[in-house]
């Protein structure tokens, strides 16, 4: 075997003593434990593997001759296909959630036709590829024995059937508890946020409040859990109508300020053509790497990068248009975009195990374009944020800018100050451009037709420490 040096474990694969991530320059690998052999052969030898991967459903992977890390407990090396961008269930849109739970769920059922079953339904094995969701965790299945429950059942009912209720009959922010509650949304918690009239609904009755109570009265008492037999149709039965139930849900879509901003702004159309010519003539100048649109609302800014085969990010403060924005991509089966919600003012931290479980969004950084297209004056003027603050942070995120100076005669600016006093005098075009000149070099500068607007082209400049 080849011998891996310096290879980083990844903080988020720690947990499973089935085997774990590491990096080794730019390629990820991941250690199969002598421990999981008998499952890792039949996984391989069954067809299951096959099956799943010619079905887009789980992630491929090649076997690789080297050593990892823990050579002593090592069985197998396997070099998985690489994700562009990791992304988290608190920054997903209802839609998305939903489609990582059926696809679980039908993995799941995939399994059981071939004596397998999985031990685990964590929402995190589950990331987006191509455009739709795809099953990471090589290492999550195992030989599937007649009689007994299945594992995973409170972690479903926790990682996706609780959240989309929560999202659907209360609010559809309510994901973002996964940032308090990593291991999914606690049942009697959901039990308590789900309103009254959930509970004459058969199956969120039984998975969710029941089930809360379940967990209530057992706990701290010993439970032998090889005494609880479960037939193959009762364990097939559960899961039908875990997926069942999930599929019949759907959020009740209501307005928001930004999901019709481009319904309700103040671009002639001919200003909006010139702008997206702006924008493609800087990208190309820009050159190739991952692009991340920092508000994007429905993508179709997004969409000329990601039309360029540039894996692009398409983030967005609002929900409700990161949903139009997934729905739009699924129904052009586009690959190359993947739309997330993001609140620039509070961006993904790193949270879990010495808050490095889940990575920070800088530290899944930085991108090698970013745009900023009518966003500055919301940052600056709404949020309060100095400009020298707004172009330091841009410099974390990314190598290339591509930014909209929008000034203070802008309708869209006034209306911001409509209700407020105005104590932003450094809120200036002259300002603008001597504060982030500090941080990126300004390449290209060009008026939009037909507004007020000025497009910039920036490149970071090189720190010397």
């Amino acid at each position: 075997m080849n011998k891996i040096k310096n290879s980083i474990n990844e903080p988020g694969s720690f947990r499973d003593p089935s085997g774990f991530l590491f990096y080794r320059d730019s390629h990820i690998y991941r250690q199969i434990n002598i421990i999981y052999k008998e499952d890792y052969n039949m996984l391989m030898d069954s067809g299951l593997y096959r099956a799943l991967t010619d079905s887009s459903l789980l992630i491929t992977h090649e076997e690789v001759d080297v050593s990892g890390p823990g050579p002593g407990k090592a069985y197998k090396i396997i070099r998985p296909e690489a994700i562009p961008f990791i992304s988290y269930p608190y920054e997903w849109c209802f839609e998305q959630l939903k489609d990582a739970a059926l696809t679980t769920f039908k993995i799941q059922k995939t399994a059981m036709d071939f004596g397998m079953t999985l031990k685990d339904s964590s929402v995190y094995n589950i990331q987006f590829l191509r455009g739709r969701p795809v099953f990471i965790d090589t290492l999550s299945f195992e030989k599937y024995h007649e009689g007994s429950p299945w594992v995973a059942y409170r972690q479903s009912c926790q990682h996706f059937l609780a959240p989309l209720a929560l999202m659907c009959y209360s609010d559809i922010r309510l994901n973002q508890l996964f940032r308090i509650y990593m291991d999914g949304i606690p049942l009697d918690l959901a039990s308590i946020l789900l309103p009254s009239s959930t509970n004459f609904n058969p199956s969120l009755l039984s998975h969710i409040h029941l089930h809360a109570k379940g967990q209530k009265h057992y706990a701290g008492k010993t439970i032998n859990m090889k005494s609880h037999k479960m037939s193959r149709m009762s364990f097939m039965g559960l899961i039908d109508n875990l997926e069942s139930t999930i599929a019949r849900l759907n959020h009740r879509t209501k307005a928001t300020e930004w999901g019709d901003y481009y319904e309700d702004t103040n671009y002639p159309p001919e200003a909006i053509e010139h702008k997206k010519e702006i924008v493609a003539s800087f990208l190309d100048s820009a050159g190739p790497g991952i692009v991340w649109d920092l508000g994007a609302n429905d993508g179709s800014f997004s969409r000329i990068a990601s039309s360029r085969s540039l894996y692009t990010i398409s983030f967005d403060i609002d929900p409700i248009a990161v949903g139009k924005n997934y729905f739009q991509s699924k129904k052009n089966g586009e690959e190359n975009i993947l739309p997330l919600f993001l609140d620039l003012t509070n961006p993904s931290p790193g949270i879990g195990w010495k808050n490095d479980e889940r990575s920070s969004l800088l530290k899944r950084g930085p991108a090698e374009t970013a745009f900023a297209l009518a966003l500055i004056h919301h940052l600056a003027i709404s949020n309060n944020l100095p400009l020298i603050k707004i172009a330091d942070f841009f410099s974390l995120v990314c190598n290339n800018l591509i930014i909209e100076f929008v000034p203070k005669d802008d309708s869209q600016v006034q209306r911001l100050l409509s209700t407020r006093e105005d104590i932003f005098p450094d809120y200036t075009r002259a300002a603008f451009e001597e504060d982030f000149g500090k941080y990126f070099k300004i390449e290209n500068i060009e008026k939009i037709k037909g507004s007020r607007r000025t497009m910039y082209l920036m490149k970071k400049r090189v720190r010397i420490i």
